[in-house]
């Protein structure tokens, strides 16, 4: 993140020193979280205090059709999720205090996967997707509960291609950091869709890849909610703090 430089003048008994003062920029980054379908802002929240602490602007929320508006589920559609991303997005970029060319989306499963949508319509700088799901782009206005689930994970298990798939052809486009976290034990996002995900950044400006041994997709074990916890604040302060102060990886890096 850039500096402010001012020239300044300090007085010494009857005369003045010539300095220069040299502060933060006023604005700060923008950290949203997206969480899961079936999930909610709960466990995110401890993660944004966290990062929080590295000197960001955080927002968690939830999707339609969970928390308070579990009654909606049986009728939201990707669309009706995808809105209220933008609408989550708009109003942390409206913060006074977000650097709006600074923003960090991470995003979980289904959240993952609308994350790399929203890149396609928003500014993006860094985007973590933790066990990003994936889905066919045809039948976008059917709510998301019909959707074939024995088709879904045969879906899942095929490699695809930027030009089979939206959310693929988003992670094709998108030039800025990327860090991918897997469940080694995952019965709903297989290997085989990371890997779509993984080849598709292939602009990207650096990514990460972090497969969570012995992990189930919900992280349903505590110390795996640790390790990730642990994996995403080191990487987001690799990544802001990084920024800040000029030590901010220069090539795309693979690793496991």
């Amino acid at each position: 993140m850039s500096v402010h430089s001012e020239s300044i003048d300090i007085q010494v008994a009857d005369e003045s020193i010539a300095g220069t003062l040299v502060s933060p920029a006023s604005q700060v980054p923008g950290v949203l979280f997206v969480h899961g379908w079936g999930g909610s802002q709960q466990r995110d929240l401890a993660r944004a205090r966290g990062i929080a602490g590295l000197g960001c602007v955080c927002l968690t929320f939830d999707l339609r059709g969970h928390e308070r508006d579990i009654g909606a589920q049986g009728r939201v559609t990707r669309e009706h999720n995808l809105s209220d991303i933008l609408a989550a997005y708009d109003r942390l970029v409206a913060h006074p205090a977000v650097d709006s060319d600074c923003i960090a989306v991470i995003g979980s499963s289904y959240g993952g996967y609308l994350t790399t949508l929203l890149s396609a319509q928003r500014k993006v700088r860094w985007m973590a997707l933790r066990v990003p799901a994936l889905y066919w782009d045809e039948q976008w206005h059917l709510p998301k509960r019909q959707l074939d689930k024995a088709r879904l994970a045969q879906y899942r298990q095929q490699p695809w291609r930027p030009q089979d798939n939206l959310a693929l052809a988003a992670c094709a486009d998108f030039h800025g950091d990327v860090l991918l976290v897997e469940s080694e034990h995952d019965d709903f996002v297989p290997h085989a869709t990371l890997m779509s995900y993984r080849a598709a950044f292939d602009k990207a400006h650096s990514l990460t890849h972090r497969i969570l041994a012995g992990a189930d997709h919900g992280l349903s074990d505590d110390r795996h909610q640790q390790a990730y916890t642990r994996i995403l604040i080191d990487w987001v302060s690799e990544m802001v703090v990084g920024s800040r102060v000029g030590n901010y990886p220069h090539q795309l890096v693979r690793y496991s």
